[in-house]
């Protein structure tokens, strides 16, 4: 998180655009895409709009395209490949359950399955190329593809732009409370110790040594014996 933090905040701005297209775009066209931290990299952006580092709504349109032409190009590299999409060296790689789920949900859903795979790591990756593999006509996803495509760019870069927003808030009012709360415990704590301090003394001075009892056993214990052997 922090590096991919570090690497978008020291980009100039247009860069910034075109490697979350780039991440996206190769997230969605190579089956290694689905391996790359996207969900990171939205929410690192939609704080940079926070901060007014990059604009809110273009990142959130450019997001939203890359997803989109991603899912034209995954289409044609299935309808390209067919069956080998699987034996593939990268394609051996991915989990059998993320093609399994894959392709349920394109056997159940047809079309829709591009929308909902989309909220699914790795199988968003993998639906569009299925939908290419069986033959599935484009026209019949892209309309999915492009519904959730905004849905998705909105949420996580949304969701990033209001963590930094509540971030800040913290920081701006939670920080003089716990330095408040610090002082007013470290204080009782304080106060406590000089209360109980000369109770403890005194308590300890009014205790009989420890000696003297000891001394008390042992007399008490050879008058029994004295006894006995009389």
């Amino acid at each position: 998180m922090n590096t991919v933090s570090q690497l978008l905040g020291h980009l100039p701005p247009h860069l910034a655009y075109a490697v979350v297209a780039g991440a996206i775009l190769a997230e969605s066209v190579l089956l290694i895409g689905a391996f790359i931290p996207t969900l990171t990299l939205l929410l690192t952006a939609g704080a940079l709009a926070r901060s007014g580092e990059i604009s809110l709504p273009l990142i959130v349109a450019t997001a939203a395209a890359a997803v989109v032409v991603g899912d034209l190009l995954a289409h044609r590299t299935g309808r390209l490949l067919g069956t080998r999409l699987r034996t593939g060296r990268i394609g051996r790689r991915i989990p059998p359950v993320a093609w399994r789920q894959a392709e349920r949900l394109m056997n159940r859903h047809g079309g829709r399955a591009i929308f909902i795979a989309r909220f699914l790591p790795v199988v968003r990756t993998l639906a569009p190329h299925f939908a290419g593999a069986t033959r599935l006509p484009y026209r019949r996803i892209a309309p999915y593809s492009v519904t959730a495509a905004c849905l998705w760019a909105t949420a996580e870069i949304s969701a990033g732009y209001a963590a930094a927003a509540s971030l800040e808030r913290i920081l701006t009012l939670g920080a003089p409370a716990l330095a408040a709360i610090a002082v007013t415990v470290l204080t009782t704590v304080t106060l406590w110790r000089r209360h109980t301090a000369p109770r403890r003394r005194h308590d300890l001075e009014a205790q009989p040594a420890p000696a003297s009892s000891e001394a008390h056993h042992d007399q008490d214990e050879a008058q029994s014996l004295a006894g006995i052997q009389r």
